[in-house]
């Protein structure tokens, strides 16, 4: 499955002010004191650093007049940087440097309809060239090479939507050509000479596989791969001389180890494995194109050196800072790297390493506004759950409510379970927005690696095959009870919330355990799954087979049966208590209908439901405008029905493109927010 991630990295916070019960709660709604939500959900200063590949230029995203685009500078002297790009509404969330650093690449949708466009940026000239110029059409960046600086290979689904045909564009000019005419593959591995090495499909049974080309235009199959690895099983680049692939693997095997396979002899050479984890990332040096070293992330990421000529640089940079260390960038002459040091209680720092003179530069941290506040630590914690299985989980609890530092409140206190989206992702250590706005409002704070999520070993996610709403739901109500064992939650304030498989996690609890959570917040969530695999966008079509091995078959009696049973739309009138959901109207994965039904069948039952929508989202709030303005509903939402604090919704909604269809008088403030109340 093709997986969008967006990193949103947000700040907050002073100190805990109460709010464990719903007295508490009613005295702080209005404490100025709480810290605003601009802090929390706005925009970072300055995120996804690079460096230019000849070392002399900086790159990363910083607000322009409050909208996300690129800025450039000289690569000691950030504070030099200019804007290079010009958004002035959603933001730009994905760029690259091009070979020729002269050249940066972005890309761009329309209100989150995930019909990426391909723009290049002159840094010369200071032109901005749309190179992908087509309604209705998803581009894709496949290869970058520095043996061809000033062209890319790209992707392009004009042809038919559901295969994305192989072009060779020239990033200067918009000229391409097209170089494959793709009727079957979802996939392809493309080396640094722009050659297709290999191409790859789903299978009929959820599996892979992986094809090379043959005389005459033919391909011929270079290996297959089951259903249950296809999730921990697949490529990372190529070798100096391109005869060599790397491939991270699962197949005989539990953890997903990093292998270097000859394309010529099929032959594999192990090179690292982590029991308990699957390869995480890696370092590969920039021209010569070793594997230097490996990451593995079980609770928290761990680095094995791999060649001995960076381990003075990996042991130097781990003194630096406190919190995971990662190298995010490198020159191609190596003499460069951009360095990010992550904590859980405190911003990003991102460092400029000098690797010849071993010598690392600050150059700024992604929230500054955070830099000495009292943040709260996140706890990682393993739960095991009914049928035996281990649950890596993290926590956090409000400021100066664990007095002894044990890890546990003095009392139980109102809680959030905050499910991750995916399902084939995870959750992670380190700052976490939401878990820190929470905290900072009163609750403690719950997420859970459930069985299905990725980076457990394939064993962890299989086991998560045809379980939404059935073991995957019984996973999060074990992390529920065992935070009530350990008296952090109090069983009569527990809310559930989550985006996309977190939202339907949300309309899980409440239909399927509806006296378990007190409320939920749904953030484009399914309320159908068989309507939900039936609209699914066309490029996803042809690893459908993905989809019905691991969540169920709509196009079988017994499979749509199963999905009816596991939708949450069929349980309504289960539902005990309030639901808040928000919704993107241009989501092309989860449609708006997923919402619409479930608001219009909790309406004929007289069920209380709050409806949000945004008329220029897709699958999430990329728009700050919009993040504020359903936190700041949430908020009141929450406190509402657990007693925490919250901040009046005040200006939170200007600029905001929202409208509440449904339930505008079930949130404390938001009718009149709205303009609807006395």
């Amino acid at each position: 499955m093709k997986k969008f991630l967006i990193i949103i990295i947000f700040a907050i916070l002073l100190a805990y002010l109460g709010g464990a019960d719903s007295k508490a709660g009613e005295q702080n709604r209005n404490n100025s004191s709480l810290i605003s939500r601009d802090l929390l959900f706005g925009n970072p200063d300055k995120i996804t650093t690079r460096i230019s590949p000849d070392g002399s230029k900086l790159a990363f995203l910083a607000p322009k007049e409050g909208v996300l685009n690129v800025w450039v500078s000289g690569a000691d002297s950030p504070k030099t940087a200019k804007p290079v790009t010009n958004d002035t509404y959603r933001g730009i969330r994905s760029y690259t440097w091009a070979y020729t650093n002269q050249h940066i690449l972005y890309l761009q949708d329309s209100n989150g309809d995930e019909n990426w466009r391909i723009y290049s940026v002159n840094l010369s000239s200071g032109k901005i060239l749309d190179l992908t110029p087509f309604e209705g059409v998803r581009a894709e960046i496949r290869a970058l090479s520095p043996k061809h600086p000033e062209e890319a290979i790209i992707g392009l689904n004009k042809r038919d939507p559901e295969y994305h045909d192989l072009y060779r564009l020239n990033i200067e000019t918009g000229n391409m050509t097209q170089i494959l005419e793709n009727k079957e593959f979802s996939g392809f591995e493309i080396d640094d000479d722009f050659r297709v090495r290999l191409a790859s499909n789903m299978t009929a049974d959820g599996g892979s596989e992986v094809f090379m080309p043959a005389e005459n235009g033919s391909w011929e199959t270079f290996l297959k791969i089951e259903m249950e690895d296809a999730l921990t099983t697949g490529f990372a680049g190529f070798n100096k001389s391109n005869d060599l692939i790397y491939l991270i693997d699962s197949r005989g095997r539990n953890t997903a180890a990093l292998y270097a396979l000859n394309l010529h002899t099929k032959e594999s050479y192990f090179l690292a494995e982590d029991p308990k984890s699957d390869l995480n990332g890696f370092m590969i040096h920039p021209t010569e194109k070793n594997v230097q070293a490996v990451a593995f992330y079980y609770d928290r990421i761990q680095w094995k050196i791999l060649d001995p000529a960076i381990q003075q640089d990996i042991d130097l940079l781990r003194s630096v800072e406190e919190g995971d260390m990662t190298v995010i960038s490198r020159s191609l002459n190596d003499k460069v790297w951009i360095v990010v040091f992550t904590r859980d209680n405190g911003p990003a720092r991102y460092y400029l390493y000098n690797h010849e003179e071993k010598r690392a530069t600050f150059l700024f941290t992604d929230r500054e506004k955070l830099a000495g506040l009292p943040l709260a630590r996140m706890i990682p914690a393993v739960i095991k759950t009914r049928d035996g299985l281990d649950l890596v989980c993290y926590y956090t609890l409000p400021l100066s409510s664990d007095g002894n530092g044990d890890g546990l409140p003095d009392k139980p206190l109102p809680m959030v379970l905050y499910v991750h989206g995916g399902p084939w992702a995870r959750d992670y250590w380190g700052l976490d927005s939401m878990h820190q706005w929470l905290a900072n409002r009163g609750y403690a704070v719950l997420s859970v690696n459930f069985r299905g999520s990725t980076g457990l070993g394939k064993n962890f996610i299989n086991a998560g095959n045809l379980e939404w709403g059935k073991k995957m739901h019984d996973d999060l109500i074990d992390a529920v009870n065992w935070s009530v064992q350990q008296k952090i939650a109090d069983p009569k304030k527990i809310a559930i919330m989550g985006g996309s498989y977190g939202g339907y996690a949300a309309l899980a609890g409440l239909t399927f355990t509806p006296s378990t959570f007190a409320c939920a917040v749904d953030i484009v969530g399914p309320s159908n799954l068989i309507t939900l695999l039936e609209t699914i966008p066309p490029y996803w079509k042809p690893e459908i087979e993905q989809f019905t091995k691991r969540v169920g078959d709509f196009r079988t009696e017994p499979g749509r049966k199963l999905l009816q049973e596991r939708s949450p739309l069929n349980s309504v009138t289960r539902i005990e208590r309030p639901l808040l959901i928000g919704q993107g109207a241009n989501d092309p994965r989860v449609k708006q209908n997923e919402s619409d039904q479930i608001v219009k069948a909790m309406q004929a039952k007289g069920l209380p439901v709050t409806y949000v929508l945004y008329g220029d989202e897709g699958h999430g709030f990329a728009r700050p405008e919009n993040r504020l303005s359903f936190y700041a509903i949430a908020e009141a939402f929450l406190a509402e029905h657990l007693g925490g604090s919250f901040q009046p919704i005040g200006q939170d909604f200007v600029g905001s493109n929202l409208t509440v269809p449904a339930g505008a008088g079930e949130v404390p403030g938001l009718a009149e927010a709205l303009g609807e109340g006395s």
